[in-house]
């Protein structure tokens, strides 16, 4: 199989590239700004997106415009931004991710399951780090975990808290709680926690490794490159949805 990178310089799409070669797939184009795009991306079987989100919109319609498939790893979009994207992009196939991990992708589940079965009772909240470099907050992760919470107990974004300060009074049974730390070298912390009284259920999953999000891209492309056009995500990926 051969790949085409759109932000091949930056972090991610460094480690995508020495990835590949480690599972004896080719990357046909890396890209950046300044690149040809059109050129490159033609020289692939699936297109890999991690570039930057404002980049998005563009890349999916020259992916739609090649009939390629997609996997997208950017973050940092707004809602109504990902809603309109979203929208767009289910004309091709395409894999849409906050995070690769196959062990992230299990908390996914695991918090799914979690909020479904544990009542407002259990207070929810999620603390996400990463190193000092990260441009958005939260974490794509941390927002699909929040998507999560708030789908299974039918809240709405309004019910998110984003950190504390002053005289908050007391916590309301439906809220939701984003803390986002960011620090040195850190590749990625995610906690959610469910606290009632008496006790308390923390999901934690911690990357030490930036190559689990390649190799997890890869599968991504692997996957994808077989499947029917439309939206899809890791869970799809990994064959975790319920």
């Amino acid at each position: 199989m051969r790949i085409a990178i759109v932000g091949g310089l930056g972090r991610m799409g460094r480690a995508i590239a020495a990835a590949a070669k480690e599972h004896g797939i080719t990357v046909a184009a890396s890209l950046d700004a300044g690149d040809d795009l059109d050129a490159g991306l033609k020289l692939g079987d699936v297109i890999i997106d991690f570039s930057s989100h404002q980049a998005t919109g563009d890349v999916i319609r020259r992916a739609k415009a090649l009939g390629k498939p997609l996997v997208i790893g950017t973050t940092g979009h707004t809602a109504g931004e990902k809603i309109q994207l979203r929208k767009e992009v289910a004309d091709i196939p395409c894999v849409w991710s906050g995070n690769y991990s196959v062990g992230v992708n299990v908390l996914f589940a695991l918090t799914q399951q979690a909020a479904r079965i544990l009542d407002a009772s259990y207070d929810a909240e999620v603390v996400e780090m990463h190193h000092r470099f990260k441009k958005d907050a939260p974490s794509g992760t941390a927002a699909r975990l929040l998507e999560i919470i708030l789908e299974e107990r039918k809240l709405t974004a309004d019910a998110l808290r984003h950190g504390r300060e002053g005289i908050t009074g007391e916590r309301s049974p439906n809220e939701v709680g984003i803390h986002s730390l960011r620090g040195g070298d850190v590749v990625g912390d995610h906690t959610v926690m469910f606290a009632a009284l008496g006790e308390r259920l923390e999901l934690t999953h911690k990357a030490s490794d930036r190559g689990i999000f390649a190799r997890g891209a890869l599968r991504a492309a692997q996957w994808v490159v077989t499947q029917k056009p439309g939206l899809y995500d890791m869970q799809d990926v990994l064959g975790l949805k319920s």
